[in-house]
């Protein structure tokens, strides 16, 4: 499969056009299938549309025949009559061609929002184990590039294609009536030059391919260097990277010198080939004049026609690298939406009382390697039981499985061997809109969304008033320095909530989850990255928050998990150790009590 680079920089598929890429994209008219009346009357005006252009040069050439009483009846019209005629199918033709633009761009910006809004539910309910395996820029290429590749075929390339056939057919038909002698001539002519200028607009477009993907190397060097400007600074570089960017901006001139020559090349082959086509043509035509067998008109309405179809023969080159372009954008996204998705819901819905949960967890024997590292166990023989209201404090070098046990709980993935027991109940019995609904989750990496304070607290229950997100907000210990801001509740986080600290991010974190009241909470090193100060302000948040709640507590410092009615001590996937704090402070040459020690010393 060959790949180009568009104008934006993404990489657009090029597929090979045959039955099968043919038949994948036939995607295309199933969500036309809405919108079949208006895309059929699309159809009729695209002929209608085609149809009156190429009255135009026959129009003409009565004009001049008119002109010269060269006129045949029983079409010895006026001149001032041919004119009005001319006039009239102008008028026609802005109708027509009004109307196909505007039905063809109704049909294609309704599919296409009908295909991205399915793409976007299919996306958005794929398990975690896809996310893991592909970018998020490969995934919003899909979303973007993909579908506008497809919504240019149905508004444009679609249309351009039966223009072309159209006026193919009946440029060939008029010039073959006119004349079949010039016909002829011109069918041997026009082809080579049409086939010598694919060949090298072909090697013009590798050339520029080139030119584009160093283009794409000299701003990797600018990205690069002015994201790591700091480094750059430190190790005094500054002249590293000006001779880096040297060489990739000459490099970019020598292909695009080189680009330039082609192109003259080129423009003066094609300038040469069609003026001299035309003298060809012209030249012929006037000795068939010279014999009585044809007209000015004739000659005029022939020239014209020859070179409607010469640029149509030219434009379907154009057409056959966008059909490709689009088979490929359409393989992408039916690879995606052909990928198994979570059994969640994607409308509202409220929580059934059948799966209310109490807040009793239990892992029993659970085994779990991740599907793209299935040789490594990362979960071995894990057994846990966790009463309602209980909080649990799992610890641990890094990779003993922590943050994997907080994945498992809410079902991101599957457990390999074992069971996760909600209640007594199969979590797998357990529909996991319904699961989820009555679990938080605080991370230590905080992702807020670019909107509003508000909007990013109200995230845990998008219905709330006011009132239930200011107090939550306060349990959270966030509403004093949210009103410190100007705009208060209405202050834009930035993306990713870059205007705000880390400890105001984590406090507007714990308003979500207090806003959501859940059932079960999971706290993953959420205080690990914080200064003093914050780490108190965030940790007394906690407190409010895992109050009468069944909580799992992934903690880096020991010290926020001494009160802990259980810690278990996690090392290569097994549970190693078990008890309060006091209990595994005794154990002799014990793990936890060693780690204690080192944070101890460390403070």
């Amino acid at each position: 499969m060959a790949r180009r680079r568009d104008i934006g920089g993404e990489d657009i598929p090029k597929a090979k056009i045959t039955k099968e890429s043919l038949k994948e994209a036939l995607i295309i008219f199933k969500y036309l299938r809405p919108y079949r009346g208006t895309f059929v009357a699309g159809l009729v005006f695209i002929t209608l549309s085609s149809g009156t252009i190429m009255a135009y040069p026959y129009l003409m050439k009565l004009l001049v025949d008119s002109a010269h009483g060269t006129a045949k009846e029983p079409f010895a019209f006026s001149p001032d009559t041919i004119a009005l005629m001319l006039l009239g199918v102008l008028a026609v033709q802005m109708v027509f061609s009004f109307l196909r633009i505007y039905l063809f761009t109704y049909v294609g910006e309704n599919a296409v929002a009908d295909m991205r809004e399915d793409i976007y539910k299919r996306m958005i309910t794929m398990p975690m184990n896809f996310f893991a395996q592909r970018r998020v820029g490969e995934l919003s290429s899909r979303i973007t590039a993909d579908v506008s590749q497809i919504q240019d075929a149905i508004t444009g390339m679609l249309a351009e294609f039966l223009r072309g056939i159209l006026t193919l057919v009946i440029g060939i038909g008029f010039i073959a009536w006119i004349s079949i002698k010039m016909t002829a001539m011109m069918l041997a002519v026009v082809p080579v030059i049409v086939i010598v200028a694919l060949v090298f607009g072909k090697f013009i477009r590798k050339m520029s391919r080139k030119a584009q993907d160093q283009l794409a190397e000299s701003n990797t060097v600018v990205q690069e260097t002015l994201q790591g400007i700091s480094n750059v600074k430190a190790f005094s570089n500054e002249w590293y990277e000006v001779s880096r960017y040297h060489l990739n901006v000459r490099s970019l001139v020598d292909l695009s010198i080189r680009n330039g020559r082609f192109r003259g090349l080129f423009v003066s082959f094609m300038i040469a080939s069609v003026f001299g086509a035309i003298v060809l043509v012209a030249w012929y035509g006037v000795g068939l004049m010279q014999q009585n067998l044809l007209s000015y008109g004739d000659l005029i309405a022939f020239v014209v026609y020859t070179v409607f179809v010469g640029g149509t023969m030219a434009g379907f080159a154009e057409t056959f690298s966008q059909l490709q372009k689009t088979i490929g954008a359409t393989q992408r996204v039916r690879e995606l939406l052909r990928e198994d998705v979570e059994d969640v819901t994607i409308e509202k819905s409220e929580l059934l009382p059948e799966f209310k949960l109490q807040g009793n967890v239990s892992l029993q024997h659970v085994g779990f390697s991740y599907p793209s590292r299935k040789e490594i166990n990362v979960i071995k023989d894990l057994t846990l039981n966790a009463r309602s209201g209980q909080q649990i404090a799992i610890v641990g070098p890094s990779g003993a499985g922590k943050s994997t046990i907080v994945s498992l709980l809410l079902r991101y993935y599957e457990p390999d061997k074992g069971k996760i027991l909600f209640d007594g109940k199969d979590a797998s019995n357990i529909p996991l809109s319904q699961l989820r609904k009555q679990m938080a989750l605080v991370p230590q990496d905080i992702l807020l969304f670019g909107g509003t304070i508000f909007e990013n607290i109200a995230y845990g229950q998008p219905d709330a008033t006011e009132a239930q997100v200011i107090d939550a907000a306060k349990k959270a210990n966030a509403h004093e320095f949210i009103n410190r801001f100007p705009e208060g509740y209405k202050t834009v986080v930035g993306e990713r909530g870059v205007k705000l600290s880390g400890g105001q991010r984590q406090r507007i974190a714990i308003a979500r989850a207090i806003l959501k009241d859940p059932v079960i909470l999971l706290l993953d090193e959420a205080t690990s990255s914080l200064d003093s100060e914050s780490e108190a302000l965030v940790q007394d948040a906690l407190q409010n928050l895992m109050k009468n709640r069944t909580s799992f507590v992934i903690a880096h410092r020991l010290s926020t998990i001494r009160s802990a009615d259980q810690i278990l001590v996690l090392e290569d996937g097994y549970i190693k150790e078990s008890g309060t704090h006091q209990e595994l402070i005794s154990i002799e040459d014990g793990l936890y009590r060693s780690m204690n020690k080192l944070q101890m010393f460390e403070e």
